[in-house]
């Protein structure tokens, strides 16, 4: 069974998570994660995993990525373990560490990300 769509539909909801800067950028990384991980499905290529480098890259292979999507997706690959866990730093909690610009640049990449993925996957 294939579940393109259930990805992308995931991925934008995703988007609209800003409860918390913090969860806002964890967000971004789970809404990129599923745009990506959509195509990959559209494609016949279903992926499992967290690490965005590695999705877009397999999502390169079968429809070119810009390069911007691969550098977004670089960056928001840093918010997967840091914008959760309390002990990614040697002192305080993941919301003491992300502002309105960490949330607001997440989420300005993220989509663009499920933008492209969109397009990519004819599920805009």
């Amino acid at each position: 069974m294939r579940r393109a769509a259930d990805w992308m539909r995931q991925a934008k909801a995703d988007l609209l998570n800003t409860s918390n800067y913090a969860w806002s950028c964890f967000a971004s990384h789970q809404a990129t994660e599923k745009a990506l991980k959509a195509v990959l499905e559209d494609f016949g290529h279903p992926r499992t995993g967290n690490d965005l480098v590695e999705l877009v890259n397999e999502v390169d292979k079968l429809t070119p990525a810009p390069r911007e999507v691969k550098d977004d997706s670089r960056i928001l690959n840093r918010y997967y373990i840091t914008s959760l866990c309390p002990n990614a730093f040697p002192g305080g909690a993941p919301s003491d560490m992300f502002d309105e610009t960490d949330a607001e640049d997440a989420l300005w990449r993220a989509e663009k990300i499920v933008a492209f993925a969109g397009e990519a996957t004819e599920l805009a």
